[in-house]
């Protein structure tokens, strides 16, 4: 059957500070997606959170950026910033950048991830979300999926994978995108994507059968509100099993904590920690960022799940590594590597200090 699925996230208020979900958000995002499924809206419904991010997965019929699903996640996010607001919550709303609605979620910022798909006898799907790290958080795992080969076997050993994948990059500064064909255009790929802030990986493509494979969101909050207002907290799709990578293989490549950038104030380099959902509490120096892993299999339509994929005692390994890390990161303090270069730090104090001292600054002529 042909299905969408939309993930679409907001931080709407955080339970204590930045660190977790208010149980009462929840539930009054469960009532409302809960009402859409009784009213022929919605297949199915899940919700869940990472962190302070209200994450909404949904099933659907009405095709990618239907005004209906984007509308009910958006009044969604309004009544449970309501919530969040009489309970007094941390940043209540502060992902909602425009006063109304106005047909598409997208640019208003809510991250959006959606695929529109011909469900397979057995559709495995793997929902990543994450919490204090931005979009192109997902580069180098989406990399290590779809084309290394010392990740993903099957691109050795599977005939029907063996032809590689093409990876559609976003230029989020131009708002320009380009298609790059692994392998073959392997190098020219990693030259735009190993610089993730810019340029990250939107979407992935089985290259024989022009099927989607995965999907991120791309929404860049402080390039839309054109000031700091919290960190992109990215969600991503993979479709696994079949001509994509197996399970084991999408979720290897958290097997080694990655630095991403985020953290306190989203303005640091922090490990990637994948951690279960019960553990999606980050609140080390407001970290250090974390990635949850989803798996559903569809089933007409409807969401059998979720497992807890990093909920495996065999990610303990990378958790511990994680920790180490962040000590080294942390040691560093205002200083890089740890804190961002400046040009990625633009939205934070760093226009008002040199406002503040740009008259002080006096030629070098010795």
């Amino acid at each position: 059957m042909e299905l969408t699925l939309s993930v679409i996230k907001a931080d709407i208020g955080g339970y204590v500070g930045h660190s977790d979900s208010h149980p009462d958000c929840l539930q009054t995002a469960e009532d409302s997606l809960a009402k859409a499924k009784k009213d022929g809206l919605l297949i199915d419904y899940h919700v869940t959170k990472c962190g302070d991010d209200l994450q909404l997965i949904m099933t659907h019929q009405k095709g990618k950026g239907n005004e209906e699903i984007h509308r009910l996640s958006w009044d969604t996010f309004v009544c449970c910033t309501d919530v969040a607001k009489k309970l007094g919550l941390h940043g209540a709303g502060q992902d909602l950048l425009a006063d109304a609605f106005s047909g598409n979620v997208k640019g208003m910022g809510p991250g959006v991830a959606e695929m529109d798909i011909e469900e397979r006898p057995s559709e495995v799907i793997i929902i990543f979300m994450a919490d204090k790290t931005s979009s192109g958080a997902w580069n180098m795992p989406l990399y290590k999926m779809f084309a290394d080969p010392f990740n993903t076997i099957g691109l050795v050993i599977a005939e029907n994978m063996h032809n590689g994948f093409a990876f559609e990059v976003h230029d989020v500064k131009e708002s320009k995108k380009i298609i790059l064909n692994t392998p073959d255009e392997i190098y020219d790929l990693l030259v735009y994507i190993g610089a993730s802030s810019r340029y990250p990986v939107k979407a992935v493509y089985h290259r024989e059968s022009g099927e989607i494979a995965a999907e991120s969101s791309t929404q860049k909050l402080a390039l839309i509100a054109g000031r700091y207002v919290g960190k992109d907290d990215p969600v991503c799709i993979v479709r696994s099993q079949g001509k994509f990578p197996a399970v084991g293989e999408v979720l290897e490549p958290f097997a080694v904590p990655i630095l991403v950038e985020g953290w306190m104030r989203g303005s640091h380099y922090g490990p990637l920690m994948p951690v279960s959902m019960h553990d999606s509490t980050p609140t080390r120096f407001d970290g250090p960022p974390r990635v949850v892993a989803y798996g559903f299999q569809l089933a007409s339509g409807k969401l059998i799940g979720p497992r807890d994929m990093f909920a495996d005692i065999s990610f303990d390994n990378a958790r511990q590594k994680a920790n180490n890390l962040a000590d080294v990161m942390r040691y560093h303090g205002p200083f890089e590597p740890h804190r961002l270069p400046l040009e990625e730090m633009e939205y934070t104090t760093m226009p008002a200090v040199e406002k503040k001292l740009t008259d002080r600054f006096k030629p070098i002529t010795d």
